[in-house]
């Protein structure tokens, strides 16, 4: 089969190369998976990086999730077996986490309504208790994490203020339902926050960036607001003045939705639920804006890496189709 595989750590376009090796093989509780589609998250760039907190062995193949089909015939979203990522033909997934892939979806776009969608849901409704009528902020909203937290929050019935990086990214936010768009290359980012929400700041705050966007966010968070901190795209990880936190009594809440998986695992199941009715209803629908081969797979991680991408970019491996 194919597969892109790394062998030494470093930027995604310099280290993954696309070889032939042999398919893995399931151990206990897990089954084999044949790729029907493999989302590029910005977890795969850190794998390649060897910066991402799992550190499989090298050489191992990046793609933290898909869409693919067991051997008995079921369509699945799956978090690969690491080292065995899911740009590859095949991989190998634990049996008791396989998740049915919704039929309202394709197989690029319910690839993408995993890991994404589920932190959007866990980080805005039980960590971040958001509730209707409040104002979420959404940092780097026409992204793959953004846009999803975009969607959720209009369905959960938020006014929402979306963030991008330039007319391009400002008009996708604004074409996903955004209330306001706030473009931080030629805005004020705080001063746009504060005339819309009348001087009281956003209730919630989606962070995937970290960095200057953590900074502005604790500008103009509300009174008992709350800062999800969910990722650190730019690469510079902000140190949280807790003095400032006290004063401004606002929560600065952390999300690592993988630790679900083992601490609350029927949490995840009963999420997936929700999801795949909201996408059933046509609430949600994971922002595809290209669907590649697999030759291709490296060029997409790394302009996921380098935050040049909007929505979602799908691997589609030939072999699977």
């Amino acid at each position: 089969m194919q597969a892109w595989r790394v062998h030494r750590n470093g930027e995604p376009g310099e280290v993954m190369r696309l070889e032939e090796t042999d398919r893995p093989t399931p151990g206990d509780g897990q089954v084999l998976v044949e790729v029907r589609a493999a989302n590029v998250n910005f977890p795969d760039a850190l794998l390649c990086r060897g910066q991402y907190q799992v550190r499989p062995p090298l050489p191992f193949t990046p793609g933290v999730e898909v869409c693919g089909t067991t051997d008995d015939g079921r369509r699945v979203l799956a978090t690969p077996a690491l080292p065995h990522g899911g740009f590859a033909d095949y991989v190998v997934a634990d049996e008791a986490a396989l998740l049915p892939a919704p039929d309202a979806l394709d197989d690029a776009e319910a690839a993408a309504l995993h890991i994404g969608y589920q932190t959007g849901w866990f980080g805005l409704h039980r960590r971040a208790h958001l509730q209707p009528g409040e104002t979420l902020l959404v940092h780097a909203a026409a992204g793959g994490v953004g846009s999803a937290a975009v969607q959720l929050g209009k369905a959960a019935g938020a006014k929402v203020i979306g963030v991008g990086g330039g007319p391009d990214k400002a008009a996708v936010a604004r074409e996903l339902g955004c209330d306001l768009v706030i473009d931080r290359r030629s805005e004020d980012i705080v001063a746009a926050v504060k005339e819309a929400t009348g001087g009281r700041g956003a209730d919630v705050v989606y962070d995937p960036v970290g960095g200057d966007a953590y900074a502005k966010s604790t500008k103009c968070v509300a009174f008992e607001g709350r800062i999800l901190v969910v990722g650190f795209a730019s690469g510079v990880i902000p140190t949280p003045a807790l003095n400032h936190a006290l004063v401004k009594n606002y929560s600065v809440v952390g999300l690592h939705w993988g630790l679900y998986n083992t601490k609350d695992p029927a949490a995840v199941r009963a999420c997936h639920e929700e999801l795949t009715k909201l996408a059933e209803q046509g609430i949600v629908k994971p922002l595809i804006s290209e669907r590649v081969a697999m030759a291709g797979a490296a060029d997409a991680v790394q302009r996921v890496a380098d935050g040049t991408s909007t929505g979602r970019i799908v691997v589609l491996p030939g072999g699977a189709r």
